[in-house]
């Protein structure tokens, strides 16, 4: 009898140590719209876009490959640097090769959903600043970065290319 007691209060403490309830799906990310001047959608139907940055040991990192025939893309940003610097390059279909410099500052917030969980970082951007070459202006339309990626962060306007 005593070891069907031992069993049973063995397996009560085994089962109330596993409810550990982390999130799976915690991707914090920035959603991009891409506009034309006039306000409408931009479709890089024949450009090119490729988006880079540099990490922290210097060597560059890329986040968007070569991308064609889209409106919209989402990027990682780092979890605790202060401001973000991403490199862009966009090749039109005459072979004009255009390349602009995006600097997002935000402030970071560590998001704790439990103590067995590992921290993720939210995020307020401040500030959005860009080089002019082929980006004419970039507006945050929601400076709040957590786990919602429904809503679009940013809105890229890009000049006019024919």
């Amino acid at each position: 009898m005593r070891k069907i007691i031992v069993f049973i209060v063995t397996i009560l403490i085994i089962g109330a140590c596993t409810s550990i309830d982390c999130p799976v799906e915690n991707k914090v990310i920035t959603i991009y719209n891409l506009k034309k001047a006039n306000g409408s959608t931009d479709t890089l139907k024949f450009d090119t876009l490729t988006i880079e940055t540099r990490i922290s040991d210097g060597k560059d990192l890329t986040l968007l490959n070569q991308a064609t025939g889209i409106t919209t893309y989402e990027m990682d940003i780092s979890y605790t640097q202060p401001e973000d610097v991403f490199f862009y390059t966009l090749l039109d279909t005459l072979g004009n090769t255009y390349r602009d410099t995006v600097y997002v500052k935000k402030e970071n917030y560590p998001h704790f959903e439990s103590v067995d969980c590992q921290a993720a970082y939210f995020h307020k951007i401040t500030e959005v600043r860009t080089t002019h070459h082929i980006i004419d202006s970039i507006v945050i339309k929601r400076s709040t970065v957590n786990y919602d990626s429904r809503n679009e962060h940013f809105h890229i306007y890009f000049k006019a290319r024919y």
